[in-house]
């Protein structure tokens, strides 16, 4: 894909070109070509939140490559993700490799911190819904799962206190939390729409910054990049900002403006 033209102030009439390209993709065509497919498999409940996190957590690289990846993890996970981590089937997953760097032990990983969490809990939302921002709550996640595993963190689930971006896990939080479906599963109610983060990676930070929502003389995509990139957001919609990832994803795929 060729780079975007550089530009330096938001264009005239953003917010109806966003809104027009996210109608064309918030449909339910979409969700067969995304990994979101794989929560939709589940009904609501632990089922579909375990599938949520761990779709996300694989949700890099190539879209054709996550998706094939995908399908070998949930083969495993079987009809139900939730039994299978609390039955405690991970236990061979040894020298597996499921997507790039995630490998059978990653996967081990996650599974003993959600059946330790899941002993004690029923759901994952508490951990975000009562922190003061969901930026505390990936903190809370990362420790939830740390602590299924005597104290041991993973590459896997980013720090935001390092300044990460914590594309993977606002991406779980956004289809877990918006409820303007049908792509969305929206199945967690005690957290706002506007209180999510936008999920950015290099893609959506190149078109952000060629339309002018970023600088582009801030290269980092990190945490303080998605702040800056929301707030923006939220002057077009400041009760759902992030419904404008899919916009931001697929810019550069719609018909030239």
């Amino acid at each position: 894909m060729s780079p975007l033209p550089r530009r330096r102030r938001t264009i005239p009439g953003l917010k109806q070109k966003l809104d027009l390209i996210y109608q064309k993709i918030n449909r339910p065509e979409f969700i067969p070509h995304d990994p979101v497919k794989f929560p939709h498999r589940y009904s609501p409940g632990p089922d579909q939140e375990i599938a949520a996190f761990l779709a996300a957590t694989i949700a890099w690289g190539r879209r054709d490559l996550i998706l094939k990846s995908g399908e070998k993890m949930f083969a495993l996970l079987g009809k139900s993700p939730y039994a299978y981590v609390m039955e405690g089937n991970y236990r061979n997953l040894d020298g597996l490799c499921i997507h790039r760097t995630f490998f059978g032990g990653d996967l081990k990983y996650f599974c003993r911190g959600l059946r330790a969490y899941f002993k004690r809990y029923s759901s994952l939302e508490p951990l975000f819904a009562q922190a003061p921002d969901l930026w505390e709550g990936i903190g809370n996640f990362r420790d939830a799962m740390a602590g299924g595993n005597h104290g041991v963190f993973t590459k896997h689930i980013a720090n935001a206190a390092s300044n990460s971006a914590c594309k993977r896990l606002h991406l779980a939080l956004r289809w877990l939390v918006r409820r303007e479906g049908p792509v969305d599963l929206g199945v967690w109610t005690g957290i706002s729409p506007s209180s999510l983060y936008i999920p950015l990676d290099l893609h959506v930070g190149r078109t952000a910054r060629h339309l002018g929502l970023l600088e582009n003389g801030r290269k980092a995509n990190d945490r303080k990049a998605v702040t800056i990139l929301t707030e923006k957001l939220k002057k077009f919609s400041s009760e759902d900002p992030v419904k404008y990832d899919f916009a931001l994803f697929g810019y550069s795929e719609a018909q030239p403006f």
